[in-house]
């Protein structure tokens, strides 16, 4: 019942997306069509992406007094918790956004992943919805270069580069960041390296389908963060 759910709500409509798109606006190329799609999902979550980004720059500038707190409060847990709560209150950010932001995100993200995985085929043409335009010819490349059902070290290895850059300007210093634990700027550290090694180690294994999705919605972050970090500059000036 729930995959089919998934199947009807999710999975259908952005398959015909792809279709569409290979059709009327790719120059038959798959991999413009799937680069064109990934831009059109990221434009509809922006508003969700945008909050998660400046949600996690306000928590990193909020930082310091986040540890003026639980420090002046270590034995007295029930205030330590009431001044953090409005702390939070006061800097509007909500703990629990980012998870919360990460369960509506997951189930499309999945959805447009396993289409990129399957991508145009016998066994998914039977998706199409009966004013869509059967594919006659299917070609799975990406600029007359790139197999897409295969792996692509290249762009597996652009996707990681391009998580790494994404990373550092989410963690790009504050005026304040000096003042943040040893262990939270360690954990920062680990998290800008780490991101890059799951990149790779995930794409090396998937097609490049998959790998050109990464790629291109991790570009799209990169400019999207660029803009939540100047806005962000502004205020503290």
């Amino acid at each position: 019942m729930m995959a089919e759910i998934f199947r009807t709500i999710l999975s259908q409509p952005l398959f015909n997306g792809l279709v569409l798109l290979y059709e009327r606006a790719s120059f038959g190329d798959l991999g413009v069509a799937i680069i064109l799609l990934t831009l059109i999902v990221r434009v509809i979550l922006f508003p969700l992406f945008h909050k998660t980004a400046k949600h996690q720059k306000i928590a990193q500038r909020i930082q310091p007094e986040i540890k003026k707190i639980q420090q002046k409060h270590k034995n007295d847990k029930e205030t330590q918790t009431r001044e953090l709560m409005e702390l939070y209150k006061k800097h509007q950010v909500n703990p629990l956004t980012p998870i919360l932001l990460l369960i509506i995100q997951l189930p499309i993200l999945f959805a447009v992943y396993k289409i990129f995985r399957d991508g145009i085929s016998a066994d998914t043409l039977s998706m199409l919805y009966s004013f869509v335009p059967v594919p006659e010819n299917v070609s799975h490349t990406f600029l007359g270069l790139v197999e897409l059902n295969a792996v692509s070290i290249p762009i597996a290895v652009a996707a990681a580069m391009a998580q790494y850059v994404q990373g550092k300007l989410a963690t790009a210093r504050a005026k304040n960041q000096d003042a943040m634990s040893a262990q939270a700027r360690n954990i920062t550290k680990t998290m800008i390296y780490l991101g890059p090694i799951v990149a790779l180690v995930v794409l090396t294994k998937f097609p490049a389908a998959v790998g050109l999705y990464w790629l291109t919605s991790t570009l799209f972050s990169i400019i999207q963060q660029t803009i939540v970090n100047k806005s962000m500059q502004k205020e503290d000036e």
